[in-house]
């Protein structure tokens, strides 16, 4: 075979492989494309469906004070149905706040531990930790209120009854944390090092650098995590339905046995006519949870992206 033959081969080849090596890269890039729009596409496609679902009401026995002012949901009623929310707001709202109580601490301590004391292979396993405790199911974490928060709290109280909002609270708090910690270390790790050994060279001993100067630095990327963490809260559905009790009250106190209003679409939607005024009214409540959460959501990723900017 001649030498340019050869050459006309090699270059056919490498033409080839050029040419596979495009198709590929257009491939990969539509299938990237097509999984990030679908994102979109699946938020769009949850908000038409319960708004399709819940419209009927909306447009008819819907009244906005009755729905969000009223304590009172009896809407198995026969005679003289009610809508109203307000208590399921209130139980939602003071199990969540229980909940950043018990997660913010814990978060910020375990982020501020890992991002700036923590070393090798000590940061490595604490990291996998708390990324396994963030892939407990949630009925795991309501058995655990359920078979075992609720007997302490009975003990420790002495209240009749130990499904409650300090249950709840306590229970949604550890699941919150993780996520909040992961977010929280990020915001740390991104004050730049010039900041500490700034501080550090003025005489700043470990401590002040973190407080006077870490901590401020990374106040946007912090409020995010805590905003994600209040978006898990209101989001929580099976783990809340088991430890809160499940009864509808105004809360007075901590000891109180409330209900969400995620619990109560769980429990009430499997026995509801479809198409009833009942069936409506709760994907009513779904549109206001979904609005609400994206809104919080939406809040904190834009916070961690102007900080990352930062």
């Amino acid at each position: 075979m001649s030498t340019s033959s050869l050459t006309d081969a090699a270059s056919d080849s490498d033409f080839d492989r050029r040419n596979a090596a495009w198709y590929i890269d257009k491939l990969v890039q539509v299938l990237v494309f097509i999984g990030g729009i679908s994102a979109i596409i699946f938020v769009v496609g949850i908000f038409v469906f319960i708004s399709k679902e819940g419209i009927g009401f909306i447009v008819g026995r819907f009244d906005f004070v009755e729905f969000f002012t009223s304590p009172y949901w009896y809407p198995a009623e026969d005679e003289d149905p009610e809508y109203g929310i307000l208590a399921l707001i209130a139980g939602t709202a003071s199990v969540t706040g229980l909940a950043m109580v018990v997660a913010i601490p814990f978060s910020l301590g375990a982020a501020v531990f890992i991002a700036e004391f923590a070393t090798g292979k000590t940061r490595e396993t604490l990291k996998i930790l708390i990324e396994l405790l963030a892939a407990i199911p949630s009925v795991v974490w309501g058995f655990i209120g359920l078979s075992i928060m609720n007997p302490l709290i009975i003990e420790w109280f002495d209240v009749p009854v130990g499904l409650n909002i300090l249950n709840a609270g306590f229970i949604l708090g550890l699941m919150a944390a993780p996520i909040m910690t992961s977010i929280a270390e990020d915001a740390l790790k991104a004050v730049p090092d010039r900041y500490r050994e700034a501080a550090e060279a003025m005489g700043a001993t470990r401590w002040q650098v973190i407080y006077k100067t870490v901590l401020p630095a990374a106040k946007n990327g912090l409020l995010g995590a805590v905003l994600l963490g209040v978006g898990r809260g209101f989001g929580e559905t099976m783990a809340v339905l088991m430890a809160t009790g499940h009864s509808i009250n105004m809360p007075g106190s901590i000891f109180d046995s409330v209900r969400a209003l995620t619990a109560t679409i769980a429990a009430e939607l499997g026995e509801t006519a479809v198409g009833s005024d009942h069936y409506m009214a709760l994907f009513t409540i779904g549109i206001s949870l979904f609005i609400v959460t994206f809104v919080i959501n939406l809040t904190a990723d834009l916070v961690v992206r102007g900080v990352r900017k930062g």
